[in-house]
């Protein structure tokens, strides 16, 4: 993956649950990193046809591994102001130089 593909800035947030002073529980936001990724977003060529277990997904990002960072489905990513939830993550290659994530575009819920 060249460098000038990554030119995508995206930010990596993993969802953190504390208590406050009366014992309820709050949601935080943790960023955990900023980086430049390669998004593909989903249209009609084979590769994407490749992926019918991941029928939802609608991008896909490829990005450097980051060094103390685990990136699964637990985390989200963050692209152009817009959440995305991560569906798979797996190491390309497994050779531990890139991830590769398949992420789903959240939509708020409408009252």
């Amino acid at each position: 993956m060249a460098f000038s593909k990554m030119n995508q800035p995206i930010e990596i947030m993993e969802t953190v649950t504390a208590k406050d002073s009366a014992g309820f529980a709050i949601n935080t936001d943790n960023l955990l990193a900023k980086v430049r990724a390669y998004a593909e977003n989903r249209h009609a060529s084979e590769k994407w046809a490749n992926r019918a277990a991941f029928s939802t997904a609608t991008v896909c990002f490829r990005f450097r591994k980051i060094p103390n960072v685990e990136v699964d489905t637990t985390k989200y990513i963050i692209w152009n102001g817009v959440k995305y939830n991560i569906l798979s993550a797996e190491d390309v290659k497994n050779r531990g130089m890139y991830i590769e994530v398949l992420a789903e575009k959240t939509e708020p819920s409408k009252q």
